[in-house]
C-alpha cells in the first residue's frame, strides 16, 4: 500500500482519537518515511528540512497576529458584541418576543463577511476568529445557535476566498502558487481567466455551506453559559481609535492592490500588514510603549496554530522526501488510462488525501502541480480544465483536515468556553460539507471547461 495514504491515515486516526495534532503529524511522518524505505535519518532529516522552511509562516502569523491585535485594541471587536447585545436585550423574554431567526442570520452573515473580508480587506488571516467570536459566543447561546453552523461558515469564507477571488491570500495561491507552478510545469495559461476557472468549484463550496447553515446545523443547540478563558473587561471605545483603524484596513488593502498591480515579487500581504501596523503605532493608537505587548499578544494568539502549520511543512517535506506521491498519482493513471472522467475524480481524490495530511492547500499545489501538468496534457485536458482539476485538488481536504489553519482557526474562538471539540464540531462537519460538493463541483469543471 502507498506510504503517502498510510502516513495520512495513520495521521487522521490519531487526531481523531485526540492525540494533539502536532504529535500525529511528525508520527504519521515517521510512519510514511519508514514505510517508503528511505529510512529513518533521511525521514528525520526532510522533516527538518521543512520546519526550517516554515519559517516564512511564522513571520507571517506573527505580524498578522499583531495586526489582528492592534485592530483589537481599537475597540471594533468590543463595539461589535456590545451592539448585538444592546439589540438582542438584557433578558431572555426580551429575545423570544424580537425576531430570533432573523438576529440569527444577520450574525451568521456578519462573521461570513469578517471571514471574506481577513483574506484581502483586512488581511488578518484566522488571527481575527479568537478576537471577535469568543465575545459573542453568550450571544450565540442565547440564540441557541449550532456552532457547527458558525464553524462552517467561517471555513467557507477563508477557503472559498482565496481559491476564487486574486485578492491578498487569493492573489497568492490562484496567481502566484496555482499558475505559477502550473506554468513552470510547462503549460502555457495566457488567456486563461483564473476566476472564470474557479468559479465552478467554488459554487460547489456555496452549495456546501448553504446546505450546511440551512439544513444539517439548522435547528437549535444549546450551550452552558461558562467563563470564557483570559476572558477582559472591554476598555472605553475611542472614536479616534476606531477611526484610525478603519484608515489602517484602507492603507493595508491599497498597498496590496497597488503592489500587485506593479507586479513586484516582495510579499504583497506582510507589507500590507506592516502598513497597517505603522499607522496605529505613528499615529498614537498604539502606544509606543504598548507596541511590544501588542507583538508579543499577537504572537501568542497565533503561536499554537502557526507551530502546527510549522509541523505540517515537515509533513509534506517527508511525503515529497518519499517519492511516493508520484507513485500514487501514476498507479491513478494506469488504472484508469484514458477514462478522462475517471482519471479527473481519481485526481481530485489523491489531491484531497495529499492535502488532508499536509493540512495547507498552498502546500500541496506545489507537489501536485508538476505531476498533474504532464498528465492532465497527455489525457487531452484543456488548459483550463487542467488548472480546475489543479486548482480543486489542492484546494480539497484544507476544509477538514485536523491540520489545517481554515479548521483550527474556527475551533480556536468556538473553544474558548471548552464546548466545542475540534474534530466533532470542526473537522468532521466541514469535510462533509465542503469536500464532497468540491469533489463534484471539480469534476463539473474538469468535463466542461
Amino acid at each position: 500500500m502507498n506510504a503517502v495514504l498510510i502516513a495520512v491515515l495513520v495521521m487522521l486516526v490519531l487526531a481523531a482519537v485526540r492525540v494533539h495534532v502536532v504529535l500525529a503529524l511528525f508520527i504519521g511522518a515517521l510512519v510514511g518515511g519508514l514505510l517508503s524505505g528511505i529510512g529513518l535519518d533521511a525521514t528525520m532529516v526532510a522533516f527538518q528540512d521543512g520546519l526550517s522552511g516554515g519559517a516564512q509562516i511564522a513571520l507571517s502569523y506573527a505580524l498578522l497576529g499583531a495586526f489582528a491585535m492592534a485592530v483589537a485594541s481599537s475597540g471594533l471587536p468590543t463595539l461589535l458584541a456590545r451592539s448585538v447585545m444592546n439589540k438582542l436585550g438584557k433578558d431572555d423574554s426580551v429575545i423570544v418576543g424580537r425576531a430570533v431567526a432573523v438576529t440569527k442570520w444577520l450574525m451568521l452573515a456578519g462573521i461570513l463577511a469578517m471571514s471574506i473580508m481577513s483574506q484581502n480587506l483586512i488581511p488578518v488571516h484566522i488571527a481575527f476568529i479568537p478576537l471577535i467570536v469568543p465575545p459573542l459566543l453568550g450571544v450565540m447561546n442565547r440564540l441557541r445557535l449550532d456552532r457547527r453552523a458558525v464553524a462552517s461558515v467561517i471555513t467557507f469564507g477563508l477557503v472559498t476566498t482565496y481559491m476564487w477571488i486574486p485578492v491578498g491570500f487569493g492573489n497568492i495561491f490562484l496567481n502566484e502558487i496555482l499558475l505559477g507552478n502550473i506554468e513552470t510545469a510547462g503549460l502555457d495559461t495566457s488567456g486563461v481567466d483564473i476566476v472564470h476557472v474557479m468559479t465552478i468549484p467554488a459554487l460547489g463550496m456555496v452549495a456546501g455551506m448553504l446546505v450546511a447553515v440551512f439544513v444539517t446545523y439548522r435547528k437549535p443547540r444549546d450551550y452552558e453559559n461558562l467563563p470564557i478563558a483570559d476572558a477582559k473587561e472591554p476598555e472605553e471605545i475611542s472614536r479616534y481609535k476606531i477611526i484610525v483603524a478603519l484608515v489602517a484596513v484602507v492603507a493595508t488593502f491599497a498597498v496590496q492592490v497597488i503592489m500587485q498591480s506593479m507586479e513586484t515579487e516582495a510579499d504583497s500581504l506582510l507589507i500590507g500588514a506592516l502598513t497597517g501596523l505603522a499607522i496605529f503605532m505613528l499615529t498614537g493608537a498604539v502606544n509606543w510603549r504598548e507596541a511590544d505587548d501588542v507583538f508579543t499578544s499577537g504572537m501568542k494568539m497565533m503561536a499554537l496554530i502557526g507551530f502546527i502549520m510549522i509541523t505540517a511543512q515537515g509533513f509534506a517535506a517527508v511525503m515529497s522526501a518519499t517519492g511516493e506521491v508520484e507513485t500514487l498519482v501514476d498507479a491513478t493513471a494506469e488504472i484508469f488510462g484514458e477514462n478522462r472522467p475517471a482519471a479527473a475524480i481519481a485526481m481530485l481524490i489523491v489531491g484531497l488525501v495529499v492535502t488532508m495530511g499536509i493540512g495547507s492547500s498552498f502546500s500541496t499545489l506545489p507537489i501536485i502541480a508538476t505531476i498533474y501538468v504532464p498528465l492532465c496534457t497527455a489525457m487531452g485536458f484543456s488548459p483550463a480544465a487542467t488548472i480546475a482539476i489543479i486548482g480543486a485538488a489542492g484546494a480539497l481536504g484544507d476544509a477538514g483536515s485536523p491540520a489545517s489553519d481554515s479548521t483550527l482557526g474556527p475551533t480556536s474562538g468556538l473553544n474558548a468556553d471548552g464546548q466545542h471539540d475540534h474534530i466533532r464540531d470542526s473537522v468532521i462537519p466541514t469535510f462533509l460539507h465542503y469536500n464532497i460538493p468540491l469533489l463534484a463541483s471539480g469534476w463539473t469543471a474538469a468535463m466542461v471547461l
